[in-house]
Parts: structure tokens; C-alpha cells; sequence
């Protein structure tokens, strides 16, 4: 097994991760709200940016991930769901330094988004800097 070493990697672990998404019964539902039909294909091609920025500094990614995800109907539950689906993707294909490092920032991500997300939930008044 090899490591993530480019842009074909990172497409083979977000296909494979966005393919095990749609069809988990608890992540699938809270995605379809947002992302239906050939909307699918543009949130992929912003997934390969995405993490080509944050692995391998590459400027592609152009956005605030987590206001895309400020509102959305979820909780630790769901955070821990999306890391296991991730890491078990990354372990699925990859092995090595990148690898690891993909799963210790994507684990990362979650635990932000989840207390800045509980964090605005209790200070209703309070608003993110975009």
C-alpha cells in the first residue's frame, strides 16, 4: 500500500469516503439537504481542493469550510461517524507519514467544527467572523 502522494490520491480517498457518505443512514440524510443530484460533482471537485490546499499547500481550495457547515442538523454523534468513515476510507488505501497526517487533521476538523458549532448554538446572539 502506498501514501497519499498527490491530487489522483486525494480523488480516490474523497470518492471513496463521499461513496460510503451517501450511503450511511446516519450521515446521508443530513447531506441531502444541502447536496443533491449533480450538485454531487461540484461538491467533489471542491473536496479534491480542498484537501490538495490543506495536504499539499496547493492554492485551489477558495472558501470557509466551516460556515458551510454552521446550521447543519448535527451533533458528536455525526462528528464521530464522519472521522470513522474517513479513517477507515484512508486505511482502506493508504499507508505512511501523508496518510497519517490526513487522518490527524481530518480528526482535528471534526473536534473544531464540533465546538464552534456548540459554541454558536449557545450564544444564539453571537456571529461568526466570514
Amino acid at each position: 500500500m502506498t501514501d497519499i502522494e498527490d491530487i489522483e490520491d486525494i480523488k480516490i480517498l474523497v470518492d471513496d469516503f463521499y461513496l460510503k457518505v451517501k450511503n450511511d443512514q446516519l450521515l446521508s440524510p443530513v447531506f441531502a439537504t444541502r447536496i443533491q443530484g449533480k450538485d454531487w460533482e461540484k461538491h467533489l471537485n471542491r473536496m479534491y481542493d480542498f484537501w490538495n490546499t490543506v495536504l499539499f499547500f496547493q492554492r485551489g481550495y477558495k472558501g470557509n469550510p466551516f460556515s458551510k457547515h454552521l446550521g447543519f442538523p448535527i451533533t458528536e454523534v455525526h462528528f464521530s461517524k464522519w472521522v470513522e468513515l474517513f479513517t477507515e476510507t484512508v486505511d482502506h488505501h493508504f499507508s505512511g507519514e501523508k496518510a497519517d497526517e490526513t487522518k490527524k487533521r481530518a480528526n482535528n476538523m471534526a473536534l473544531m467544527f464540533q465546538s464552534k458549532i456548540a459554541y454558536f448554538a449557545s450564544k444564539p446572539n453571537a456571529k461568526p467572523l466570514m
